[in-house]
This record gives structure tokens, C-alpha cells and sequence, in this order.
């Protein structure tokens, strides 16, 4: 069989330099679209049976994150369902790996992707639940909907000491770099406990608070197979202080919900390339923050250490100075704008090196219990209740 390498599917970015048939592979990731940056890659390779073949990507030195292929396994997978890693190495401008194959086709990711149908049949399970009102917030520049949930008390549990008190306002978003699909995958196991109603937490954390989650905020991006821009090349953790809907309808649809409702915890969820840690950046560098927010930060990340391993406070970017912060970042600008708590959260893309897991790395079933474990730290942050 001829080897073919095929990345036109959803999500799918690569470029062929070369593919022959004695199983050398030369390849090229593609740039985002509109954009400079690069660094996501998905795509399969067929007619391999019973060859050994070496993958090279030629020009991983020249991509945006070079720092991130150090230590980096690639994600490989022959039913899309699985992924596994496969192992990689760098030689500080070609990323290349070898492998025997065992199947007539095999995929290869940045991470294990999350696609759009993915995503669509995560909004139709969710939208179905009870107390879950859908709505589509506005469109994107390809005229994709901008999918939002917000979840609800439960009629038959709202507790009645509870009912007289203002409700809390919490919103989660994820996935503004589309290349970050990890982030997708943190969404599914966080809603995926959140609406289950024999969880004793979720549904404590629902009798107190209003729930906001848009799972996906660039859909033109993930479609396409981006790193970190939607379809117009914009890189939409950098239009929070004045998103358009000329530039960024993403946001500007969102942030608009965002101030009719109100915020008082808010988390974005996201992936760092270069870091093998989970950890909580947060808006120190914003006027205004105060010693008793910066305690609520370190309670929160301390708290949700304590109730996932994978999670941990000891590595993360370095503080911003104050009155240093940069508004045009969404947990910054909420920060500033609301008064409230708002946090971005990092995932590797590596594998974790105080919990390493070394034939899976970070992957989508880890990335699903971090999620669901937000469930307990947003109740007990809103509860007052986060450890000292």
C-alpha cells in the first residue's frame, strides 16, 4: 500500500513535505489561519501496515512554543477514541518519532483533540438536563454558534434556608485557544458531574449559584485546526477590555452575558505548552488587589491541591507587579471589571512531573477528573469554606 498523510478533517493541520513508501515522513505544521502562530498538529497516516516509519516535523524550531517539544511525547492513537503517547524527541528544530506499525491507519495529535461533533453532542447531553437553559449567544465570523449553558438550581432540592440569600454568580469558560483541547476535555468532565444529579456536591453547588459555561469559546478556531486564533487571526485572550464584533464576536457576545449577569467566581480554562504542571494563573497585577483577594487565591489553589494531586501550587508563571496586569486578559479584566475572583487555569500538554502518568502523559481522561473536581473547590469557594 501507498502511504498517505491526510489532515482534512475537522481539526485537522498539517502540511506533507514528503511521504514515501519506505516509511520517511517529512512534514510541515501549518500556521494558524490569518495568524503567525503555530504549534496544534492533527493528522493521519495510512497504508502502514507491517512498516517501521519515522515522523519528522521540519520545522517544530520555528513554531511558537519551541520550549514546549522538550520533554514532549506525541499523542497517537488507531481508533481516535484512545490516545496514547508515543515517545519523541527534539533536536532543537526537527521533532521526529518512530514506530512499528501495527494498524492499516494510525492519527497523531498535539493532545488528543476534541472535534466539533464532540462538542455539539456535549451541548445536545448537557441542554437536555434538567434546569439547563441553552442559548446561542451570538455567531462567529464562519457563522458558528457561540454555544452557552447556564445551569440552574434543581426545583426539587433548592434548599429552603438557602432561598432568601443572593444567589452566587459562577462562570467557566474554556477552550479560547482552540489548539488547547485539553480544555474541551476539562469541560466534559466538569459538566459531566455538575449535571449529575445524584452528586451530592454538584447539586449543592447549584442550590447557591447560577452556573455560566460556554465550553468552547473559538469554534471557528478549533475547526480549523489553530493553535490560538478564531478564523479572522485573532488571538481572543487579548480582546477583553474592547472586543468587537468585527475582531472578535467571540468575545464580545460573551462578555456582554457576562455583564448582564453579574460575576463572583469565574475560572478560564486553558493549556500551556512549555510548563509539566497543572497550576492556577491569577490576576495579582490588577489596581485594586487587595492582601484579603490575594489570600482567597492562594486558599482556592491550596484547596483544590488538597482535592486533586494532579493539581499543585508550587510551579506557574511568575506574579505580575502591581498595577501591572494586562486588561486585555480575560481573568485580569474580569478581576478589574467585576471585583470578583477570576482565575485561569493551565494544563500541560506534556505529561505532569509530579504525577507522571508516562504511557498516557496529560491526557483527556486526566484532564475530565481535574474538571470534575472544580465541582467541590467552586462550592467550597463560594461557600467561604476554602482552607487557610
Amino acid at each position: 500500500m501507498t502511504i498517505s498523510v491526510n489532515s482534512s478533517f475537522d481539526s485537522g493541520n498539517i502540511e506533507v513535505i514528503e511521504a514515501s513508501d519506505s516509511g520517511d515522513i517529512q512534514l510541515k505544521i501549518r500556521k494558524d489561519t490569518g495568524s503567525d502562530f503555530l504549534q496544534w498538529f492533527h493528522f493521519s497516516v495510512s497504508g502502514l501496515r507491517g512498516k517501521s516509519c519515522k515522523v519528522s516535523i521540519v520545522n517544530a524550531g520555528e513554531t511558537s512554543y519551541p520550549k514546549g517539544w522538550e520533554g514532549y511525547d506525541v499523542a497517537s492513537s488507531i481508533d481516535r477514541e484512545f490516545w496514547y503517547r508515543t515517545p519523541t524527541e527534539y533536536d532543537g528544530q526537527v521533532l521526529s518519532w518512530q514506530f512499528e506499525a501495527t494498524s492499516d491507519v494510525i492519527w497523531f495529535a498535539y493532545f488528543a483533540p476534541y472535534s466539533m461533533e464532540q462538542h455539539a453532542d456535549l451541548i445536545a447531553a448537557s441542554a437536555t438536563c434538567e434546569a439547563v437553559d441553552y442559548r446561542n449567544l451570538g455567531s462567529t465570523h464562519q457563522n458558528r454558534s457561540i454555544d452557552y449553558l447556564n445551569i440552574k438550581a434543581l426545583p426539587t432540592t433548592t434548599s429552603n434556608t438557602l432561598s432568601d440569600k443572593p444567589r452566587k454568580q459562577l462562570w467557566v469558560i474554556g477552550r479560547q485557544h482552540p489548539g488547547e483541547s485539553m480544555a474541551e476535555w476539562w469541560m466534559e468532565g466538569w459538566l459531566d458531574r455538575l449535571l449529575d444529579t445524584d452528586d451530592a456536591s454538584s447539586r449543592a453547588l447549584r442550590e447557591i449559584a447560577d452556573i455560566h459555561v460556554v465550553p468552547n469559546m473559538n469554534p471557528d478556531g478549533s475547526y480549523l485546526g489553530n493553535l490560538r486564533t478564531n478564523a479572522l487571526g485573532v488571538n481572543l485572550n487579548r480582546e477583553w477590555e474592547s472586543p468587537s464584533l468585527e475582531k472578535s464576536p467571540e468575545v464580545y457576545h460573551v462578555k456582554a452575558r457576562m455583564q448582564q449577569t453579574g460575576i463572583d467566581l469565574s475560572l478560564d480554562v486553558h493549556g500551556d505548552e512549555a510548563l509539566p504542571y497543572n497550576f492556577i494563573a491569577g490576576p495579582e497585577g490588577i489596581i485594586g488587589w487587595t492582601d484579603e483577594r490575594d489570600a482567597e487565591l492562594i486558599a482556592f489553589k491550596r484547596t483544590w491541591a488538597a482535592l486533586n494531586p494532579d493539581f499543585q501550587t508550587t510551579h506557574g508563571y511568575p506574579r505580575t507587579p502591581a498595577g501591572k496586569a494586562n486588561l486585555t486578559i480575560c481573568s485580569s479584566q474580569l478581576a478589574h471589571s467585576f471585583g470578583c475572583l477570576a482565575m485561569t487555569l493551565e494544563m500541560p500538554f506534556k505529561d505532569t512531573l509530579d504525577t507522571p502518568r508516562p504511557f498516557s502523559g496529560w491526557s483527556a481522561e486526566r484532564s475530565m477528573r481535574l474538571g470534575a473536581s472544580f465541582v467541590d473547590a467552586a462550592h467550597l469557594a463560594l461557600t467561604g469554606r476554602l482552607l487557610s
